[in-house]
């Protein structure tokens, strides 16, 4: 699957919440975390 680069502005708390998960190895980066939480949307809008 290709991936397409964009940028995003973010509120400084939920960057935060995204670093710890990073730092607890719950995700690979910020980018993973993003994937993963908006593919959880998606799937969660098609049930």
């Amino acid at each position: 699957m290709a991936k397409e680069k964009f940028s995003i502005s973010m509120d400084d708390t939920l960057v935060k919440w995204i670093d710890n998960g990073i730092k607890k190895k719950k995700f690979a980066n910020r980018s993973h975390a993003l994937e993963y939480a908006v593919t959880a949307l998606k799937d969660a809008s098609n049930s």
